[in-house]
């Protein structure tokens, strides 16, 4: 990817069909990822995705404004090479979900957690084979072993481009489960993200919103929103 000071460089952007696969051409010329590896995408949804960034770009080319663009060259080039790590990192965050740790009060926020978090529990649960366990508090909740070799089954049976979006999904809420419901469907981006913001949003209603937090909360969410086009680009 270039830098943001990058001027445009290029006039035509088109896809061609490349060995069962779909590529990208700049004035013909394959693209290519920041490590230099062909740009190859598995179908031609999101190989034309990639295209409709490139042709949008104006003067100069916005990175952060090509976000399909950006993942697929995270897939290719770092999470290829490095795919168990990151495999773990992800599941690292079921040991500490945010699922799991709830407020002892007051009361409305306890019911909002409960209504919001217990269903998505219950569904990994059904799901996976694996109940977590919650508590109250700042007690740390020592999680089911089995459990937690389950959801890393989970995690590591994707393959390096859903683990893009995964990743995303599991970082930006605080939870693995919430990351997998999104990745399988059981959630949108949207449902994703309402409940990874229920505390949040009830601080903001006794307490007012805060225009930096706000900020942060819309970069959250549309880069939530980008996994969840990206996922639905990729082949099934």
């Amino acid at each position: 990817m270039m830098n943001a000071a990058t001027k445009r460089f290029y006039k035509t952007v088109e896809t061609k069909e490349d060995d069962g696969a779909y590529v990208v051409l700049l004035d013909g010329r394959a693209l290519k990822t920041p490590g230099k590896t062909l740009l190859q995408a598995g179908s031609h949804r999101l190989a034309q995705a990639i295209a409709d960034e490139w042709l949008a770009q104006d003067v100069k080319i916005v990175p952060d404004t090509m976000p399909i663009t950006k993942a697929l060259n995270t897939a290719i080039d770092r999470v290829g090479p490095n795919r168990a790590a990151v495999v773990n990192e992800i599941a690292k965050y079921a040991e500490t979900d945010l699922l799991c740790y709830r407020a002892e009060s007051p009361a409305e926020l306890v019911r909002r957690q409960a209504k919001a978090w217990d269903p998505c529990l219950e569904w990994a649960a059904k799901r996976y084979g694996a109940r977590l366990l919650v508590t109250s508090g700042v007690v740390h909740a020592e999680q089911p072993v089995e459990a937690l070799e389950r959801l890393c089954g989970a995690i590591g049976s994707e393959d390096i481009y859903r683990l893009v979006p995964l990743h995303t999904a599991t970082t930006v809420t605080g939870s693995v489960v919430l990351g997998l419901a999104m990745m399988t469907g059981a959630l949108d981006a949207e449902g994703a993200f309402k409940a990874s913001c229920i505390d949040a949003d009830f601080q903001a209603e006794r307490w007012g919103r805060d225009a930096e937090a706000e900020a942060v909360r819309a970069r959250r969410l549309a880069d939530l929103e980008a996994a969840g086009r990206f996922l639905a680009l990729l082949p099934t």
